[in-house]
């Protein structure tokens, strides 16, 4: 079973934010093959919201994310960019 790593974080982050159409997912090369990176990409107002106050927001993000990743014993690192 493969897991499509950026439809799955697009439709966690879609709900959350203010402008759902500027919001991306870019998913990048590791050099190790367990590792999955994923950008997110949205406007500055919205980076801001799915960091949240102190990173918890993005910190949930992530865990979601894992639990996910964890079927495939692969490890996810998510990085959030504004526009």
């Amino acid at each position: 079973m493969m897991i499509d790593y950026e439809k799955t974080l697009m439709d966690i982050v879609k709900p959350m934010v203010d402008e759902p159409e500027k919001v991306s997912v870019q998913k990048m090369d590791s050099l190790n093959k367990n590792e999955i990176i994923l950008y997110v990409h949205a406007t500055s107002n919205d980076i801001a919201r799915l960091i949240g106050r102190g990173g918890s927001m993005a910190s949930s993000i992530r865990q979601m994310m894992s639990v996910c990743s964890s079927i495939e014993n692969k490890k996810v690192t998510i990085k959030f960019e504004s526009y």
